[in-house]
């Protein structure tokens, strides 16, 4: 099984940024976690992180009918982006959402999720945990 785990805009920044909402763990730490977790689980894993939404879409794009499941943590995006949520429609990965921090208790602007709409389950507040949980979904329900 092959799963592709995409960050959005300002993930790069972890460890940095807002500290008290994203902890003191860094983005290659993030990494780090989600590669031996897919190592563990004997499952091959890209991880894949861009601040630019077209980028994002493309990758989304060229994951059609190499990828069996989807990790999508949008950042910023998840808020604002008909575009990216078109994408994953699109291609008909099953796709689960990742959120460090539970948005739907944070601002109001961030309690709508276009990805929400077109990813089987949503996972938030978390931390680096629910990159592991969404792998282990996607493994049990998808195989190997």
């Amino acid at each position: 099984m092959k799963i592709l785990v995409i960050n959005g805009p300002n993930l790069n920044m972890l460890g940095i940024r807002e500290k008290e909402i994203y902890g003191q763990r860094t983005y290659p730490e993030l990494v780090g976690y989600i590669e031996r977790f897919a190592e563990d689980k004997g499952v091959e894993v890209e991880v894949y992180q861009s601040n630019h939404e077209g980028d994002i879409i493309d990758r989304i794009h060229k994951a059609y009918k190499n990828t069996d499941g989807i990790i999508i943590n949008g950042g910023g995006y998840t808020h604002t982006s008909v575009a990216i949520m078109d994408a994953i429609k699109a291609v008909m990965i099953p796709s689960v959402e990742v959120h460090l921090s539970d948005i739907s208790q944070r601002e109001d602007f961030r309690k709508l999720s276009y990805l929400s709409m077109v990813c089987e389950k949503t996972i938030c507040g978390k931390g680096f945990d629910g990159y592991s949980e969404g792998m282990s979904y996607l493994i049990e329900k998808y195989g190997k």
